[in-house]
């Protein structure tokens, strides 16, 4: 499948950019090479190849949860800029319409 100027202008297009005619022909030029490597890999053999999403095996490594005592208010308020009772005080970001 080969890639012309227009569908790279389309391309563009939908990506809200502008291209110069320079960018135009190297983008052209580019994902016509993407494409084509895209055929070459079609034609590897793979079958009895499972999918897989990375070459080894993941595992998570999270710790059990325990309960543990959590912060008292004017420890997790120490370094608060601003505060109002236990509270972080924050600006008002929301405007009333």
């Amino acid at each position: 499948m080969a890639i012309t100027v227009k569908d790279v202008e389309y391309l563009a297009l939908l990506a809200r950019i502008e291209l110069t005619p320079e960018e135009l022909k190297k983008f052209t030029r580019e994902l016509d090479e993407i494409l084509a490597y895209v055929e070459k890999l079609k034609e590897a053999k793979t079958q009895g190849v499972p999918p897989t999403s990375h070459v080894e095996a993941l595992a998570n490594v999270f710790r059990e949860d325990e309960v543990q005592p959590s912060l008292k208010p004017e420890q997790a308020l120490a370094n608060a800029p601003s505060r109002e009772g236990n509270f972080f005080k924050v600006p008002k970001i929301i405007e009333a319409s």
